[in-house]
């Protein structure tokens, strides 16, 4: 081994342990979550300090292309200055050599950070609490399906094979059986996640046709979205193993739930160690109710972020395990914004808004920038629900239009997640949006071709 890689974590470390690392992806994450970089021999990693990319990458839309409106700013297409950050040095087992994976953080020449890079956005959320002495902690949970190979977009996503020749089958959430079905996958999920260092603290059947959820313990913010951004190339690599596709879209099957990203928060006192939530004899504090209230107020200007395509809207639908609201409760799965059962020291407050198929850097620095805003503005929350939300009527954004009409306005949040990546991020959005807007759909050509 090269003298640096001493330095490794120690997953990394024991991975490569008797054999010769070949090769380094050098990695950053774009908008959509999608990982840009370099694979390079690990000889020339190892004499290198950065690398470097144009921060183009950042004005793409999820096709590939630019908004007409980026300005000067997004096509000079200035060369960042991506620098390993070497605590995220992690394995790539499923590669045909000895791959490692480093996530890179991006400077300009100034050495500032690059303002739309999706993980700068969240270190400037967290650093932002913590100049208040106050450290978050988060635990997201990772919903998707496992779905037969499609190769054909005019064709409907079915459920994969199981192990029993028999399609995945819907409406059997938390069974064992149908866990069993995904046996091969779930195995290799798992032998790639302990190869790459990461803690899975279960894995459950969702409601939906071949629908798996994936829960991580939580921790640091960054770190937490490091490991869901990691995860999704994970298991996407081990299902097309399996001859099956994993698919992070929030709706991909009509008529089934759709994919969540839980986000559950709880903030810490730095200087005590002890959770903010909890009063001296283990009651709710009024930070408690300012986060809630900061959830409350705020959510509905980041559900572009939450609910970043056109595609995510059809996810909040009544009855199909998903909020259509911003209500809060203990213990009620209908609502928006809920409190799990816990301990005092454990408790903890949950966002059901965002959608898997959100960049996680940005999901959980939108949601913690809200609850912040709550902190700060000393925001009350809207009494506690009671029942069945599901009844109550909707109070958040309906379609991508919308959602961004409300975030284009929001500048308290812009000044929370940054005004430059905010104004960047409403360009590349408004950009895919128009672009679907052009796109003529089976339903329009079957119902109103001949009837209108």
């Amino acid at each position: 081994m090269a003298d640096w890689t001493a330095k490794l974590p120690e997953a990394a470390q024991a991975y490569l342990e008797g054999r010769r690392l070949d090769e380094v992806e050098c990695i950053i994450s774009d908008l959509p979550g999608i990982a840009r970089g370099k694979a390079v021999p690990a000889s020339k990693f190892a004499r290198q300090k950065h690398f470097h990319l144009p921060d183009s990458i950042f004005f793409q839309t999820i096709t590939g292309d630019w908004g007409e409106a980026a300005g000067d700013e997004g096509f000079i297409e200035r060369d960042m200055i991506l620098k390993p950050d070497m605590s995220t040095a992690t394995a790539a087992p499923w590669t045909g050599d000895w791959t490692l994976q480093v996530i890179h953080d991006a400077y300009d020449r100034d050495d500032d950070p690059i303002p739309f890079s999706p993980r700068n956005v969240l270190k400037r959320v967290v650093d932002l609490y913590r100049q208040q002495g106050l450290k978050p902690v988060v635990a997201p949970e990772m919903e998707f399906f496992l779905v037969a190979r499609n190769l054909d977009p005019a064709k409907a996503i079915e459920p994969m094979m199981g192990r029993s020749g028999r399609p995945a089958a819907a409406r059997q959430a938390y069974s064992m059986t149908a866990v069993d079905e995904f046996g091969p996958v779930i195995d290799d999920i798992y032998d790639f996640a302990e190869a790459q260092g990461f803690e899975i603290d279960g894995i459950t059947q969702e409601g939906g046709a071949g629908q798996l959820e994936i829960n991580l313990r939580h921790g640091d913010p960054v770190k937490l979205a490091d490991e869901v951004f990691y995860f999704k190339r994970l298991i996407r690599e081990a299902a097309i193993r399996h001859d099956c596709f994993a698919t992070f879209m929030a709706k991909p099957i009509e008529d089934e739930p759709g994919s969540a990203m839980h986000i559950h928060h709880s903030i810490m006192d730095i200087d005590t160690g002890k959770n903010v939530f909890v009063g001296p004899q283990g009651g709710e504090t009024d930070a408690f109710y300012h986060f809630i209230g900061g959830l409350q107020k705020h959510l509905p200007s980041a559900i572009a972020i939450l609910a970043p395509y056109v595609n995510s809207y059809r996810r909040y639908v009544k009855d199909h395990a998903a909020p259509i609201n911003l209500a809060w409760a203990r213990d009620n799965r209908t609502t928006g914004i809920r409190v799990p059962l816990s301990p005092p020291e454990a408790r903890r407050i949950e966002n059901r808004l965002a959608g898997m198929d959100c960049n996680p850097y940005l999901g959980i620095a939108a949601s913690l920038a809200c609850g912040l805003l709550g902190l700060n503005e000393e925001l009350r929350p809207d009494p506690q629900f009671r029942g069945d939300a599901y009844a109550g009527e909707s109070d958040i954004p309906d379609v991508l239009g919308n959602a961004l009409d409300v975030f284009e306005e929001a500048t308290a949040l812009h000044e929370i997640i940054g005004p430059d990546f905010a104004r960047v991020y409403s360009i590349v959005k408004r950009a895919e949006y128009e672009e679907f807007l052009q796109v003529i759909s089976p339903w329009e050509r079957e119902h109103l071709l001949l009837n209108v």
